[in-house]
């Protein structure tokens, strides 16, 4: 392959906050072309928001871009051949080139304070039309404009834009877009403050880099003729570009946070696997060939492809990404899901901070047996509840109908009565005993388990008797900071809460 034919993409964050997944799924998508092609991933970091980037935001999007299993070929952390991959230490190359542009002609210096081009946008809008700048300063010479900051005046750089035509490209996804260029403002290059606006330092970084695809989404459509008209005017050869499509919640929106967690960060700590989340974006305005969903990263770079992105939103189901979590934790060894699960039941309080070889082996087999149906790992705390919590006295309104029927009474007083001098139980004694109470009085089924769940468990659901009963039973004997307790002891205290 020709090295100017190698595929180059990048995803340029700006380190503000925590990364949303729609920047993630972008984060994906490049990654996922790149390594199809065997071309680059680059991350580079668009920092120029003085107040509002912070140095964490950019440690964390790094760390939440990893656990994602993405990597990158150049960026901040590891260096490369194209740096310095953080906007702010770049400020010189957008000067430089702004000062070409202004020598060229095709960009002007701009005097009009905020408030002057407030009132032009006002008055724009009261006679029905679209905002744009009026390029009064256009006129005003380069020598003049010098003269004047000298003076001590402030001014932002400005493009010239042709005043008529049409700007058209051809995205990957979206096909053959055109933008009538009179509606476009020349737009700002350079702050009065000397800061580079967006879509200055974004051509300059792309094409300095030597970015051949621009992966991104569609909110940055707009941008687009902008920037085109930037590599025109320094003479550089266009990258390819492919804009996604937005990622919406069901309503239709923009996903938000009333929608539920949008952060990666967010999805980690509720315990959505790095896994399943990948393997989620991936599905958002892609579909892989023969119906093929549950997918990991290595069979996703093959299957991959750019034209199968839609141009249609993204809309993200949250049932449908705790699926995937679910299809992905069946995958993990029992050993492997309970070293997921350890923090969040620690951080309840379930178990300490160091596992004795008895609790790992119980807590390993007790996580295999609950975690089926959780959607998410912080869920697992609430199932385990059944093991470590029994209170009676908070039963549902289902359990409690169960044992108030006179033939619930009945079973549970004879268990009780059978029960009352064992030492140790099992489920084969339970088995033995209950075969002894059908015979007795003839009520057999759900008449005659059910009542007996509600009195083990103090639910009117959960586990099936024959797995529940012997984890309960190994439970008890261990030293828990919340203990377990046996079957013969919540008889016992259930009985007493019946007055039976």
């Amino acid at each position: 392959m020709d090295k100017k034919d190698i595929v180059r993409v990048r995803l340029a964050p700006s380190p503000t906050g925590y990364i949303h997944v729609g920047n993630a799924r972008t984060a994906l998508f490049n990654w996922l072309f790149a390594r199809q092609k065997g071309g680059a991933f680059i991350l580079r970091v668009e920092d120029t928001d003085l107040e509002r980037s912070r140095a964490e935001y950019e440690q964390n999007l790094i760390k939440d871009l990893r656990w994602l299993g993405l990597d990158w070929d150049e960026g901040p952390d590891i260096g490369g051949d194209y740096g310095p991959y953080r906007q702010s230490e770049r400020l010189d190359l957008y000067h430089r080139y702004a000062r070409q542009l202004l020598e060229e002609g095709t960009a002007y210096y701009c005097f009009c304070s905020p408030e002057e081009l407030e009132q032009e946008r006002q008055t724009a809008l009261a006679q029905g039309q679209m905002p744009k700048y009026s390029g009064k300063c256009r006129t005003i010479s380069l020598g003049e404009a010098r003269s004047r900051l000298a003076a001590g005046k402030q001014a932002s750089i400005r493009l010239k834009v042709p005043e008529t035509g049409t700007l058209a490209f051809d995205d990957l996804v979206r096909g053959r877009v055109e933008f009538d260029l009179k509606l476009i403002s020349d737009p700002i290059i350079v702050r009065s403050n000397g800061m580079p606006a967006y879509n200055f330092a974004v051509v300059i970084d792309d094409a300095l880099m030597s970015i051949s695809h621009v992966i991104r989404g569609e909110d940055h459509l707009s941008n687009t003729p902008k920037q085109i008209l930037l590599y025109s005017a320094l003479g550089w050869k266009l990258p390819a570009f492919a804009h996604l499509s937005m990622v919406m919640g069901k309503d239709n929106t923009r996903l938000s946070k009333r929608h539920g967690a949008t952060s990666v960060d967010q999805f980690r700590r509720d315990g959505i696997l790095p896994e399943a989340l990948s393997n989620y974006l991936a599905l958002l305005g892609w579909s892989p060939p023969e119906g093929h969903e549950v997918l990991k990263l290595e069979e996703l770079i093959t299957l991959f492809d750019l034209e199968r992105v839609s141009r249609s939103a993204a809309i993200f189901d949250y049932d449908k990404l705790y699926w995937l979590n679910r299809q992905h934790l069946k995958l993990l060894t029992a050993k492997e899901k309970l070293e997921l699960a350890l923090p969040y039941l620690q951080e309840a309080d379930l178990v300490g901070p160091k596992l004795s070889q008895g609790q790992s082996q119980w807590l390993e087999k007790a996580v295999d047996l609950l975690i089926e149906g959780v959607d998410k790992l912080s869920d697992l705390p609430q199932k385990f509840s059944l093991l470590f919590d029994f209170e009676p006295e908070k039963l549902d309104e289902e359990a409690r109908k169960i044992v108030e029927a006179e033939s619930a009474r009945q079973v549970l007083r004879l268990f009780s009565q059978k029960t009352a001098s064992l030492k140790d139980f099992s489920y084969e004694l339970f088995a033995d005993i209950t075969g002894e109470i059908k015979k007795e009085t003839g009520i057999k089924g759900k008449d005659l388990f059910h009542p007996l769940r509600v009195a083990l468990t103090a639910r009117a659901s959960g586990l099936e008797l024959d797995k529940f009963i012997p984890l309960v039973e190994e439970g008890s004997k261990l030293n828990f900071p919340r203990p377990v307790k046996s079957c013969l002891q919540r008889i016992k205290e259930f009985s007493a809460f019946l007055n039976l």
